[in-house]
């Protein structure tokens, strides 16, 4: 693989890890903060909203910019974003921080998929996408545990340091390595266009929001579960969320090969088994022992979800790959946002334990919407889903 998708999956993991560094630490904020844990929710899921709603626009308004510096601006701002984090003096300086770089991750994604893409011969597409795309898993559960441990062996404010850190590696990696890419090809947007007629495609977006909620309502607010729940201390919960993320990358190549088996299968088999777990932890969760397992098993499940909605969405629109991904982010986030918000809610009225029943909700909703189908696949978009499964699988 190319030096270069490499360093662009790099930059990825620089800004999920900015993205979701605050799931391990929201406790430790609101408490620094004095604030409600609900309202520290908000740095996740203000994050994501903002991506949710702004996405398209920021994609279309940048259109022509050359796309290298394009992707080192973003990552500038993602560098300055966690260092202005780091030295926020309270909460409203520190969500200010967290929502002006948001603007800008729809963008670099975009670019980022687009690019790896141009690298490769055509043959070599889906695995070089795969690659980039795979930084979201990596750096959604890897990234969480390294900042929690940074912030339960410093403080808080090392942990959005070390964000900035990473983002500023992948910057100086792109600014000596990535050529200049100014755009010189027409606006093939318009043509694009005609996919989202496809009400198919809409279905799988709804469901991408339901099922990333359901995932994100209880996973949002994992430390603080481990803390209040099943009486944690910083070091275990940093160890807990590494098993997490430990399990989660070989949860992340599993459900790669059962997407390249079965789509739909592995959509319903994920959702049931990722119920059972958050069932698992209401019952067990108080217990050090047997949370351990169910922490183990959840992370192994719990990636899986970006891949299938990654695979649906694209099955949907095989003929415009770049939105797909565009929607993808954008309707992800809003799940975020939404479990986020969600759960925070359950907290608030009916303690942090209960909060499972959330996810729950969400998860049943969710696989109901695996069994509307408004318009049957053509062939072609079959074997599309098939050998994108595959491709991430590789």
């Amino acid at each position: 693989m190319k030096r270069s998708i490499l360093i662009l999956a790099l930059g990825g993991f620089g800004i999920i890890t900015t993205e979701f560094s605050v799931i391990g630490i929201l406790p430790v904020l609101a408490k620094a903060f004095q604030i409600p844990i609900d309202t520290a929710g908000w740095l996740l899921s203000g994050f994501a909203l903002t991506i949710a709603v702004t996405g398209p626009f920021t994609v279309l308004l940048t259109s022509r910019i050359n796309r290298k510096w394009l992707m080192t601006g973003a990552l500038a701002v993602f560098v300055c974003s966690n260092i202005v984090s780091a030295l926020s003096p309270n909460f409203t300086v520190l969500m200010i921080a967290r929502i002006v770089p948001a603007l800008l991750h729809p963008v670099f994604w975009s670019v980022a998929i687009a690019t790896a893409s141009r690298q490769v011969a055509p043959k070599d597409v889906p695995k070089a996408v795969a690659v980039v795309m795979g930084a979201i898993s990596v750096g959604t559960v890897l990234g969480v545990p390294l900042t929690t441990y940074i912030a339960d062996l410093v403080n808080w404010q090392a942990a959005f340091i070390t964000a900035g850190i990473i983002n500023l590696v992948a910057l100086a990696m792109l600014v000596t390595y990535i050529p200049s890419m100014p755009v010189t090809e027409k606006n093939t947007q318009r043509s694009q266009v005609g996919s989202l007629a496809n009400p198919q495609l809409w279905v799988n977006l709804l469901a991408t929001i339901i099922m990333i909620a359901g995932m994100f309502s209880t996973y949002g607010y994992l430390a603080a579960f481990l803390s209040k729940v099943s009486l944690m201390n910083g070091k275990e919960i940093s160890l807990m969320l590494l098993l997490f993320g430990g399990a989660s990358v070989a949860g992340n190549w599993l459900a790669g090969i059962l997407l390249s088996k079965n789509v739909m299968l592995t959509t319903r088999l994920f959702i049931v088994a990722l119920i059972c777990v958050h069932m698992l932890a209401y019952f067990f969760g108080g217990m050090f022992v047997p949370v351990t397992a169910i922490v183990t098993l959840w992370g192994l499940i719990h990636t899986g979800g970006f891949l299938i909605c990654q695979t649906r969405i694209s099955a949907e629109a095989p003929e415009a790959p770049e939105l797909a991904t565009s929607l993808m982010v954008s309707f992800g986030n809003a799940g975020f946002a939404l479990g986020s918000f969600l759960g925070g809610m359950v907290i608030t009225h009916f303690g942090i334990q209960n909060v499972v029943w959330m996810s729950i909700l969400c998860l049943l909703a969710a696989l109901a919407f695996s069994f509307v189908f408004i318009k049957k696949r053509a062939a072609g978009t079959a074997t599309f889903a098939k050998e994108k499964g595959a491709a991430i699988a590789a």
